[in-house]
């Protein structure tokens, strides 16, 4: 049986505006963040000195550390990182920089009308060439060097979960309540109705009359809930709705997936045993349905219950964070094409294999539907996915079951070959978000005919 797989055509845009689609808005920063690096040399914070340490301790991962820059070719544009910054062309001079951005939070930079970039993945930025090249490739492959981004990731953690966090949450130029930032989160929101737009205070739980909004940090804010009413629950008593589980663009509907599969190769095919991280559960997805999407930097990023139902596993996999798919990288066949300038983006199939992730099993009430899965995969810097709810919980469709950390990145919905599904998003998909919890596919129960799943999408 072959694969069908819909996807989004690749216009080699940055998925989710994590990081900017045009160089120039970035110089600025960027030439600010090296000039205070070389000013102002500091010594490394703990995390970063034990980094520093493994590295020069382990031969073979000090070889590949090097390698990583020394593999990048010194000619335009590599000899700029993606958000044209000079050249970082050693570990020692990526670690003076790591140990500068972990000293604060993402400014606001979206100065130019259209824009939909920001330095949302900082650390990233430095690391997007390097992680095209062979030596990057084994490295961030490698567990003990993801151990070691675990570590600098949770200390950066820390401090956006702090009060300090909240000095980019000023209503300055560069700062995410200025009267642009505002306007443009208001307008991504809005996305899911435009003739009704809503602005930020309208969108969002805040209170504008303190500072910050109300929000006691960088983490506050990007994990914020919309007001009640914003995102209402689509026919939440029709069971074989399945509701949007996360804010989010379409990137890839597959059907007749395998249990094993090639993962690694450019087509980046899914593969269940490895994205289920070999649990004995995978085995009822063979030759099912997955429906895959991507997160935006200035949306909403909790999770919600696609279905009513109970709550049968969940499984934290450990993985990686700044791997990419091989041949993204510079041994992409397509000379024209060039490395990713914005790793993992083009990799999202590639990371739901390899990348940190949880996998929440939920045994909908609906039989029609049985047992699912909700995979949310973090990417580079997004890395922690907190769980809500418990094995064993009775969840409603729509509910909040988790979230991410500092953003998003993508996320799966897997349904087992006895799941007769439609999907309401149909190819080629719009560069826009899916409001969580409108109806993102129907189900048919048995005896159903195919003229009746049609009608119930026409009526969404």
């Amino acid at each position: 049986m072959s694969i069908k797989s819909h996807q989004a055509p690749f216009l080699r845009h940055r998925l989710g505006g994590w990081l900017p689609a045009e160089h120039e808005h970035l110089i600025k920063w960027t030439r600010q963040l090296v000039q205070k690096v070389e000013e102002n040399p500091q010594p490394l914070n703990c995390t970063l000195q034990q980094f520093k340490d493994f590295i020069e301790g382990d031969p073979t991962v000090r070889q590949l550390f090097t390698l990583m820059f020394e593999q990048v070719p010194a000619t335009p544009p590599y000899n700029e990182d993606p958000t044209g910054q000079p050249e970082i062309r050693s570990y020692d001079k990526m670690l003076e920089v790591l140990n500068y951005l972990m000293t604060m939070g993402p400014h606001w930079i979206y100065n130019t009308a259209g824009q939909k970039g920001l330095i949302g993945f900082p650390i990233n930025a430095v690391l997007d060439w390097p992680m095209g090249t062979a030596a990057g490739y084994a490295a961030f492959l490698r567990q003990d060097v993801n151990a070691q981004f675990r570590n600098v990731l949770e200390a950066w953690g820390h401090y956006l979960a702090s009060p300090d966090s909240v000095s980019v949450l000023s209503s300055d130029p560069d700062g995410w309540f200025s009267p642009k930032a505002l306007d443009v989160m208001a307008q991504v929101a809005s996305e899911a109705d435009p003739k009704n737009p809503v602005t930020f205070d309208q969108a969002f739980v805040c209170d504008p009359t303190k500072p910050a909004h109300g929000y006691q940090s960088w983490d506050d804010f990007f994990t914020r809930r919309f007001n009640p009413g914003i995102r209402r629950i689509c026919l939440p008593e029709v069971a074989t709705v399945i509701a949007n589980a996360c804010e989010s663009t379409p990137y890839r509907i597959s059907h007749n997936v395998k249990a094993l599969d090639k993962f690694w190769i450019k087509e980046q095919p899914y593969s269940l045993k490895d994205m289920l991280g070999g649990d004995p559960l995978s085995d009822q997805f063979v030759n099912g349905t997955i429906y895959q999407a991507f997160l935006s930097a200035l949306s909403y990023h909790r999770w919600h219950a696609p279905v009513s139902g109970t709550v049968e596993k969940i499984v934290h996999l450990p993985g990686t964070y700044y791997a990419e798919n091989y041949w993204e990288g510079f041994a992409n066949p397509n000379i024209k094409v060039g490395p990713d300038p914005a790793a993992p983006n083009n990799s999202q199939g590639y990371i739901c294999e390899v990348a940190t992730r949880v996998v929440v099993f939920i045994r909908a009430d609906e039989p029609a539907i049985g047992l699912m899965a909700f995979l949310a995969v973090g990417m580079a810097e997004v890395s922690s996915c907190e769980v809500f709810v418990k094995e064993g919980q009775s969840i409603k469709k729509g509910s909040e079951i988790g979230t991410f950390h500092f953003g998003g990145s993508t996320h799966c919905l897997i349904f087992g070959p006895q799941t007769r599904i439609a999907f309401v998003p149909q190819e080629p998909f719009e560069d826009t978000n899916v409001p969580v919890n409108s109806a993102i596919a129907v189900v048919s129960k048995p005896g159903e005919q195919e003229i009746d799943r049609i009608r119930m999408l026409q009526s969404l």
